[in-house]
């Protein structure tokens, strides 16, 4: 059971008729033992009575009531809430204006970005290409100064038993310690079988100076090798050996020239 004191609150709640359940019926019960409370009951409802009466007083001036609703008109959300559709919708898009600015921006890095990245590449492709040409370059100056250089040597060699004519040209330096083979007419190789270079000293047996295969037409080329230091050519001639070359010849010899 609630104590005297706790049903104040019960008591106005019961005259304003808000009081419902088991808390109703608690107070009623306490309502016909307690005179107290009776008291402080119809004390209530006579000032709720009043306070109905007061609400009926006198009209406010005019000019106060146009001053209250224009200053209620000026408030942000009534005056959302009073904004026709169009307008509404028309703030929804000022909002996403600038959401859309930012995608556009976010989209115009990454193309720039994928731009910058594939340009990279392409001055990566020119560095190598430019590198390659450079090497090429070089390789041909080398040749060009080998072929003319004032105590460059060709050596033509001839076909020592063949019905196909072929032929071939040694060219040689010996300040510069390089050399060049070229052949024209050569027959086909056998599989697993190469042409080899060899060079003829003064003294001593032939030196391997390199193995080459022809193309479909039977020409050859083998640009720029080293010429073996400290040997004096007395010759140059072609044999055909095994693919990976052999340290003597061991077959008869198809081209022979000698050196002046």
């Amino acid at each position: 059971m609630k104590a005297h004191e706790q049903f104040a609150e019960d008591l106005t709640l019961y005259a304003l008729n808000e009081l419902t359940g088991d808390e109703r019926r608690t107070l009623e019960q306490h309502l016909q033992t307690c005179a107290s409370c009776r008291r402080e009951l119809e004390m209530l409802r006579s000032d709720l009575g009043l306070l109905g009466l007061s609400s009926s007083g006198p009209q406010p001036p005019a000019r106060s009531k146009q001053r209250l609703m224009r200053a209620i008109a000026a408030e942000p959300r009534v005056a959302a809430l009073n904004e026709p559709a169009p307008a509404r919708q028309k703030n929804w898009w000022q909002g996403l204006v600038p959401a859309l600015a930012i995608l556009g921006l976010l989209l115009i890095v990454i193309s720039l970005w994928r731009t910058d990245t594939q340009r990279k590449k392409e001055m990566a492709a020119l560095v190598v290409h430019d590198q390659e040409q450079a090497l090429e370059f070089e390789q041909m100056d080398q040749k060009l100064r080998l072929l003319t250089s004032p105590d460059a040597v060709h050596v033509s060699l001839n076909p020592q038993k063949s019905t196909r004519q072929p032929s071939g040209t040694a060219i040689f330096s010996p300040s510069q310690k390089r050399m060049m083979f070229m052949a024209s007419n050569l027959p086909a190789v056998p599989q697993g079988k190469a042409y080899e270079l060899w060079v003829i000293p003064s003294t001593g047996a032939p030196i391997a100076a390199g193995v080459f295969k022809p193309d479909e037409r039977g020409n050859a080329v083998m640009m720029d090798h080293t010429m073996p230091s400290g040997v004096e050519a007395k010759a140059f001639a072609i044999t055909v050996e095994k693919e990976e070359g052999s340290d003597k010849p061991t077959s008869p010899i198809l081209l022979m020239g000698l050196v002046g």
